[in-house]
């Protein structure tokens, strides 16, 4: 396998419950409390992370002027609608 390319240590304060779970669940898998904090990181990131990512992206994307008006797409929503119905 593989080593991956790590940073340099970083320093990190916590509040003391959490590094007490966090100590908790590293003893109960036998992994090292990095090893946790790594696989907490990759859930933040994979699911919170990546969403605060694409809403900036998208704020972007608008302020550059891409996009449709929402007026616009229900007005094709609604005319496709009667299209259907009719």
């Amino acid at each position: 396998m593989s080593k991956q390319n790590l940073s340099d240590p970083i320093t990190l304060r916590l509040p003391l419950d959490l590094l007490g779970e966090i100590e908790a669940v590293a003893g109960a898998c036998e992994r090292s409390r990095s090893w946790v904090m790594v696989r907490a990181l990759k859930a933040y990131m994979a699911q919170e992370g990546r969403e605060i990512l694409e809403i900036a992206q998208a704020r972007r994307a608008i302020a550059d002027g891409e996009g449709t008006d929402a007026d616009d797409v229900l007005a094709e929503l609604n005319a496709i609608i009667k299209g259907a119905a009719a």
